[in-house]
């Protein structure tokens, strides 16, 4: 099968990626994250997945451009939904990244994380795959956790405390906060 694999960060790729070789589906990636803020994380994760592209000799598209005002533009007055935003935003991209480039389904290394919202992104992913006539591929990769968390750590990549987005780094020091109080 031919599959893109949209990619976050370096370390939320290496099971993903591990797994999928394991079972003979070998992708590529496509790096489009608008969500990412500062830009010095941007730069940061960039530089992690340029290095896992290295060691496990997987090809990847990068949009390197920072997309901070298309982010915004999307979830402003909305930021109680913004991670559906940031879904949307991100796997539209990435399914027509798959058409342009004839891969028979897509999928999302967000599937990795036990952070973020899988029926959502499931459910965002099938509805961009049917419209986009590019199927969405479900496959739940938290059973490989700790395995990615190892693997990243052995390849030495950047591991980020927060999800990406402006408003889950304040929402990271509001929880520092209280908790020191």
């Amino acid at each position: 099968m031919k599959l893109v694999l949209h990619v976050c960060c370096g370390p939320c790729t290496a099971y993903p990626l591990t797994l999928l070789r394991d079972e003979g589906i070998h992708p590529t990636g496509f790096f489009h994250n608008p969500n990412i803020h500062p830009f010095r994380e941007f730069q940061r994760r960039l530089a992690a997945l340029d290095t896992l592209s290295t060691i496990m000799a997987f090809q990847v598209e990068t949009v390197r451009e920072y997309g901070l005002k298309e982010y915004l533009r999307q979830v402003v007055f909305h930021e109680e939904e913004r991670c559906n935003y940031c879904y949307e935003m991100r796997l539209l991209a990435t399914a027509a990244h798959a058409r342009k480039i004839g891969a028979e389904a897509f999928t999302t290394t967000l599937l990795y994380s036990r952070y973020q919202k899988h029926d959502t992104i499931r459910a965002t992913g099938e509805r961009i795959g049917a419209a986009s006539g590019v199927p969405f591929y479900y496959r739940d990769f938290r059973e490989g956790w700790q395995q990615g968390i190892e693997l990243a750590k052995a390849m030495g990549l950047y591991r980020q405390p927060y999800c990406g987005c402006i408003y889950s780094e304040q929402e990271r020091y509001d929880k520092k906060g209280r908790r020191q109080e």
